[in-house]
């Protein structure tokens, strides 16, 4: 009895209720973004939002399993986990059903269908905190970072395949895990300049950036000139951006299929096409921006009634809340977020296992890459690049693995006091 009373208090129940706030916001939101006056009940399991509700039950019955189960039970499946993944990203390319472009699905009877990639997430997440966990393993080291690496790549690799761009480049964001373990900050910084020179390279002439890198160097190196090494860094850095702006149009060109770039044409402001490839982006923003401070009103909207924007219950789910809800209602679910990875970071610092610290910044790397992608995308700052907004958006898939994602560390949580 005192076990199970211990149990109940070392649970992180602000953790558990700001998830089922965000998971009956997404409810009523799918709702209003489908809503089906011949099935206006929101529990029709023949609709998106019934299903949902189902999905949700389901969410909460799997959440309680982990809850119950042993802490080493999740260390020591971890390596199954992600080989099960694994092979079910592999089965996917195999026997999938394509659905948008991407072969990213497995049907499994009665509607209801498994996306593989949504699960590679939490997996991945175990796995590397697995290994970064071990014994003599220093993500500062060669050989450990490249292992470390790999376990991140193997699954985005196979989910490129499919091809799903978005989920691919959600699991970039455990470079922010890597990080916290002992990665130098040169590498987010490295990563910063090259993706601000790929950027810059594709609206301003490659002279103009040239000209401002010389400037930049020779200021820094006029400042330290008694600092030789430095100095050296500097101008070599200086060298590999100025040969990255000269390749990056070529780049951009070839290495991006004409759909990707005309979506990053488009928020660059290099193109316009609010009737074709900006269609979606433009009538999203239209939708969050008729929603004013309070919103239209729950089931009110016309930009969602009326169907306006496409994927509005997945991919673009925000622009409901933002024309029914207001901005008001906006911040308050940024604020439901910002809360909760604020919370899963806390709860991450203060843990006693290296393991379940590791495994925290999983989950708060992969929710807020999730976050911040799909809101700027709904609001024109990032191309679309479709990806779920976590615990709103309609989907057994995402819904399931996010669940399955936090209440690991929930549990893993529950039982820190007890690891010496």
């Amino acid at each position: 009895m005192s076990n199970q009373r211990s149990f109940f208090f070392n649970v992180d129940w602000l953790t558990v209720l700001l998830y089922l706030a965000l998971c009956v916001i997404g409810w009523f939101n799918i709702h209003a973004a489908v809503f089906d006056e011949s099935h206006p009940s929101i529990i029709d399991a023949s609709t998106n939002y019934g299903k949902q509700f189902i999905y949700i039950n389901v969410s909460i019955v799997i959440a309680i399993i982990i809850l119950l189960l042993e802490n080493r039970f999740l260390t020591a499946l971890a390596p199954a986990f992600y080989v099960v993944t694994v092979l079910l990203l592999i089965l996917v390319l195999l026997i999938g059903r394509n659905v948008g472009g991407n072969q990213a699905w497995i049907n499994i009877g009665g509607g209801f269908r498994l996306q593989p990639s949504e699960f590679a997430k939490f997996a991945t997440c175990l796995l590397l905190a697995r290994y970064l966990s071990s014994v003599n393993v220093k993500v500062t080291e060669v050989k450990s970072f490249v292992i470390a690496a790999g376990i991140i790549l193997l699954p985005m690799v196979l989910i490129k395949l499919q091809p799903d761009d978005g989920s691919t480049l959600v699991f970039c964001s455990l470079i922010f895990v890597l990080y916290r373990e002992g990665l130098s900050s040169y590498f987010l910084i490295i990563i910063g300049i090259l993706i601000t020179l790929f950027l810059t390279s594709q609206v301003f002439n490659e002279l103009y950036i040239i000209a401002v890198i010389a400037v930049i160097t020779g200021l820094f190196a006029i400042t330290i000139k008694r600092n030789r090494a430095l100095v050296f860094k500097i101008i070599a850095g200086a060298v590999i951006s100025i040969a990255f702006v000269l390749i990056a149009k070529p780049l951009y060109n070839h290495g991006l299929k004409s759909h990707q770039r005309a979506r990053i044409d488009i928020v660059l402001g290099l193109t316009k096409d609010n009737r074709g490839v900006g269609y979606n982006q433009n009538q999203s923003k239209i939708a969050i921006g008729s929603g004013r401070l309070w919103g239209k009103g729950y089931l009110q909207g016309t930009q969602t009634k009326y169907a306006f924007v496409p994927e509005q219950s997945t991919d673009f789910i925000f622009c409901t809340i933002g024309e029914e809800w207001g901005f008001a209602g906006s911040v308050v679910v940024l604020g439901l977020y910002l809360f909760l990875i604020l919370r899963i970071v806390m709860i991450a610092e203060r843990q006693r296992a290296p393991f379940s610290r590791i495994y925290g910044y999983g989950v708060a790397s992969i929710l807020f890459f999730h976050v911040v992608i799909n809101i700027a995308m709904a609001i024109g700052l990032m191309p679309v690049i479709g990806i779920p907004l976590p615990f709103i958006s309609y989907g057994g898939s995402s819904l399931l693995s996010f669940t399955i994602l936090l209440f690991i560390l929930v549990k893993l949580d529950s039982n820190r006091m007890g690891i010496v």
